[in-house]
């Protein structure tokens, strides 16, 4: 039985090789005349040859059309590690940004807050940090960010800030020069009928002038500040050389802007009554020496 199915199989495979090799002749007629216009000798052995190289030339060129071309990003499921690092790379340096973003505003906005007096949240900061465990920042880094964490990074800002105020802001050409030696143009020409008194917290002096009157730069300087607040109303803040810082609030209006270079005598505001901390048509100018609040009465005669 097993020689028998053996010599059948035998058989059958040589069979289909003859099948694969018998020859057949492929006519071309033309319909009316039927005489033969063309001819072709043909195998299966043949077309099937054909066909497999086909085949496999196309699939070579559509690989390298994928590999080499765009046309990759268009099929489903194909994925560009190179593209994922790339995108994972620049999605890091986005949140950084943020990050660095947000600092700066935070600093930024409380650095404005101490220029324009309101020093009460810097001190409340300072006191909280002396009970605050400073050594547990990096292990709330490591985490999702939390209210308090928020909360420790702003009393953070708020101490580097106290520290500059106390420092002074160092200015370009600046020699040191005490104030006595120090050449102050009257920023308004009037009445003192608020005196300096730095234990209530009114860290200058109010001039009482007539409506629509100018203030001017008491020196040379930059606008650092030149905006509006709930207390001071329009406010604009000069830094000057030798570490010299000038404040005009509650003014009617503003004639200069952030980052503008201002001479002395040179008109910056009009005198005005905004704010919620006034009563009246005045001018509350203060004066900073290194970070200090001085008595602008003991250098110039308004």
């Amino acid at each position: 039985m097993e020689d028998h199915s053996g010599k059948e199989n035998q058989s059958r495979w040589q069979g289909i090789r003859e099948k694969l090799h018998n020859t057949y002749r492929l006519v071309i007629m033309n319909e009316e005349t039927f005489q033969e216009v063309r001819s072709l000798k043909l195998s299966l052995m043949n077309v099937y040859l054909v066909i497999s190289s086909v085949v496999v030339v196309v699939a070579f060129i559509v690989l390298l059309l994928i590999a080499y071309t765009p046309l990759k990003k268009y099929l489903p499921g194909y994925d560009n590690v190179v593209e994922r690092e790339e995108i994972a790379q620049l999605y890091e340096q986005v949140n950084e940004l943020e990050l660095a973003l947000t600092a700066q505003k935070i600093y930024t906005d409380t650095f404005r807050s101490m220029l324009l007096g309101h020093y009460e949240s810097v001190l409340a900061a300072e006191q909280a940090l002396d009970s605050t465990n400073i050594s547990d920042i990096e292990n709330i880094e490591e985490v999702t960010l939390s209210a308090e964490e928020i909360q420790l990074r702003r009393e953070l800002e708020l101490k580097e800030i106290g520290q500059v105020a106390r420092q002074g802001i160092p200015t370009a050409g600046s020699q040191a020069i005490p104030l006595e030696q120090l050449f102050f143009v009257p920023p308004l020409q009037g009445e003192v009928i608020g005196a300096f008194e730095l234990e209530k917290s009114h860290n200058g002096v109010d001039i009482i002038a007539p409506s629509g009157k100018a203030i001017k730069s008491t020196m040379d300087g930059h606008v650092i500040l030149s905006d509006y607040t709930y207390d001071t109303g329009f406010t604009i803040g000069i830094q000057h050389e030798n570490g010299i810082i000038s404040f005009y609030k509650h003014n009617a209006e503003l004639l200069k802007e952030v980052g503008d270079f201002v001479k002395a005598g040179e008109a910056i505001a009009i005198i005005g009554n905004t704010g919620h901390q006034t009563t009246g048509p005045h001018l509350h100018f203060e004066l900073w020496n290194n970070g200090i609040p001085v008595n602008p009465v003991d250098y110039i005669r308004f």
